[in-house]
């Protein structure tokens, strides 16, 4: 009986990952190609004209008068008389506002303008399963469907983020933000690892297992005498967004769930910090330790120069059931404890999100008859309150009302 139990024991771990790694991705890239074929790209849904008045910030009236006078451009419409819009047709109708609207009146292209400077957004939690790369997702997203133009950088070496948007790493072979932070003369510019998404004005960089390598390296290029830029490893990320700074108005990082080198390369060119929290008591005595120890390292590396200068930073509630009394209590909790640094919304637990995620899709891809209506409709109503909260954080960084 020892014997059998032995030779159980006796097996190869590191082989038969790999093999079990090997599998999955096989598995993952038929579904793959089930849902996308070969050299597709993925696509986006059509929106309706009540969607394309709240994200542009008018009446569906205002929307309806424009299309029978034959203004801007012209919505699919089905027999029953329902109009829909492409991604595209509704930036086309953003800009058609801006340049026809009052001259005294609100601007509806948001993009930056004259000293405003880029936002860079790091979306951070020490623990996974927070909802940190779905809300980073949601949120680029929510940001270019109002006007805006997003960079999203996935820094997880697991690549979530990149998947959401059709990508698979281990299969398409994309360059990550490690070939622009690298310490080596193979180092490229940001420009050449942006890839374009099924989003109009949102782009994004991938992420793959390569990124890890800027952690073993850093601290190797840091206790280099003869290599200065290891000692100010904090600023790669920074001096790489320089030479895109002009495309974009916002930058979403989605940071791994660990506080290393990358996490803290995002932290120190950010302008801004999302932290999420799950309100449960385990995950905010995780997150008590992760405020501690990134506290502290970032006071150690204060005197070299790294110091983190952020417009605002808020924690973001996610995955939230309001009728839980313990949960409800967690928040309480942490109002009562940080007041305005906690967002005034939350992302509510939602079959929805989950379910659209089993399909590599947002909540803002999917077709609303997916779903029963009632639950599409509450999961959206948070995510569309939480960002246009974060939206507005951005904004009144930038010094408008």
């Amino acid at each position: 009986m020892n014997l059998m139990l032995d030779r159980e024991l006796e097996f190869e771990f590191d082989e038969e990952i790999l093999e079990q790694g090997e599998l999955i991705s096989d598995k993952l890239n038929m579904l793959r190609l089930e849902q996308y074929p070969p050299n597709a790209t993925k696509g986006l849904r059509q929106f309706s004209s009540v969607e394309v008045a709240e994200y542009l910030g008018v009446t569906q009236n205002h929307i309806k008068k424009l299309h029978l006078e034959g203004k801007g451009p012209t919505p699919s419409t089905t027999i029953s008389g329902r109009r829909t819009y492409t991604a595209e047709q509704m930036l086309e109708l953003r800009q058609y506002l801006d340049k026809h609207g009052r001259a005294d009146f609100k601007r509806y292209v948001p993009h930056r303008r004259g000293t405003e400077a880029l936002q860079i957004i790091s979306v951070v939690n020490f623990k996974g399963g927070s909802g940190k790369t779905t809300t980073a997702a949601h949120l680029a997203q929510h940001l270019a469907l109002t006007g805006h133009r997003v960079l999203a950088i996935d820094l997880d070496p697991q690549a979530s983020l990149s998947a959401l948007h059709g990508i698979q790493p281990e299969l398409d072979k994309n360059p990550s933000l490690y070939e622009a932070l690298r310490y080596d003369e193979e180092r490229k510019s940001i420009k050449d690892v942006i890839r374009r998404t099924n989003f109009p004005g949102l782009d994004i960089v991938p992420a793959n297992l390569e990124l890890q390598e800027y952690e073993y390296e850093t601290p190797l290029a840091a206790s280099n005498k003869n290599n200065p830029e290891g000692r100010m490893f904090f600023t790669r990320m920074t001096t790489a967004l320089k030479e895109v700074d002009d495309r974009y108005d916002v930058v979403v990082v989605d940071c791994p769930p660990q506080l290393g080198y990358l996490t803290l390369t995002a932290l120190t060119a950010s302008t801004s910090v999302l932290i999420t929290v799950h309100p449960q008591m385990l995950d905010i005595m995780s997150m008590s330790q992760f405020l501690l120890m990134l506290g502290g390292i970032l006071q150690s590396i204060k005197g070299a120069g790294a110091a983190v200068k952020l417009k605002w930073f808020r924690y973001l509630v996610t995955r939230y059931e309001p009728t839980d009394g313990p949960q409800l209590q967690m928040v309480g909790f942490l109002q009562a404890l940080f007041n305005k640094r906690v967002l005034k919304n939350q992302v509510v637990k939602s079959t929805a999100i989950s379910d659209a995620g089993i399909t590599k899709q947002t909540l803002y891809e999917v077709e609303k008859s997916q779903f029963t209506r009632s639950t599409y409709e509450r999961a959206m109503e948070s995510l569309n309150a939480v960002n246009s909260e974060i939206t507005s954080l951005v904004h009144k960084a930038w010094g408008r009302k």
